[in-house]
């Protein structure tokens, strides 16, 4: 009789038998509940290792700081699907989070890959201020050559500077996280009208593309950072659409106000 293998799956996540629930190779109901915060939690299960004190302060701010902004399109989305099917909670949720891309909650993604590219390039970080200024430089001119715009550097609301901006760079210094990817963007803001011959601000969601690097959070699953905080926004939103509806509001809106201009 020919004897075949049995394929295995790999997991170091979770596992579970008749009497306990294993999670990254703790006890669930011992070890974890009632011990570990959410974001903690959640680190752990990103990085695989659990983060250190001004890891997890870092972490968690930026959960903050992308949590909500308002009628987004992404809330918007929600609100409407909701509208549309009240009894798929998870569609609504689901249709909020698959808005988030380049111009919403994408910018946090994809300005970590920019500094990380950048990083790379250069090789060997700068020690002074003076050669992080100069590295920026290189960089803002660079993109300017591609024709492209620096990730994170502008803001459509807050124009004259991201409230959030000073607060993380900071808290990232108060924690002992402070590092490459926060310094080069960090100089990116100082000297890129050098450049560009204006002033733009450096806007939170960059800021926490940085933050999220220089914690170790890998560069595959940023994006997944910013929509994990922004489930719980899209969460609020979905608890207000049940208890003041506007999403009705909306779509009739739009609809008593279509400028209808059939094709010639």
């Amino acid at each position: 009789m020919t004897m075949t293998n049995q394929p295995t799956y790999r997991t170091g996540l979770g596992t579970s038998d008749a009497d306990s629930i294993t999670l990254l190779g703790h006890d669930l109901a011992s070890e974890f509940l009632g011990k570990i915060s959410f974001g903690e939690l959640a680190f752990y299960l990103i990085a695989k290792q659990r983060p250190s004190k001004g890891q997890l302060v870092m972490f968690e701010a930026v959960l903050a700081a992308l949590a909500d902004h308002g009628f987004t399109p992404t809330a918007i989305a929600a609100r409407l699907t909701y509208a549309s099917a009240p009894d798929s909670l998870q569609g609504a949720l689901a249709a909020g989070l698959l808005g988030g891309g380049s111009r919403f909650l994408g910018v946090t993604e994809d300005c970590a890959h920019f500094l990380a590219g950048e990083l790379t390039r250069i090789g060997e970080a700068p020690t002074t201020q003076d050669g992080w200024d100069e590295v920026a430089l290189d960089s803002v001119r660079l993109q300017r050559e591609k024709g492209k715009f620096v990730p994170g550097l502008g803001h459509p609301v807050h124009k004259q500077g991201d409230p959030r901006t000073p607060v993380l760079m900071q808290l990232a210094r108060d924690n002992g996280t402070f590092g490459p990817h926060l310094s080069l963007f960090e100089s990116i803001g100082r000297v890129h009208s050098q450049v560009l011959g204006k002033t733009l601000p450096l806007n939170g969601a960059g800021v926490c593309g940085a933050v999220l690097a220089d914690v170790g959070i890998p560069m595959g699953v940023m994006r997944g950072v910013a929509l994990l905080a922004r489930c719980a926004g899209l969460l609020g939103h979905l608890v207000e659409e049940q208890t003041h509806p506007v999403g009705i509001d909306i779509y009739m809106n739009v609809d008593r106000n279509i400028d209808y201009q059939p094709p010639k």
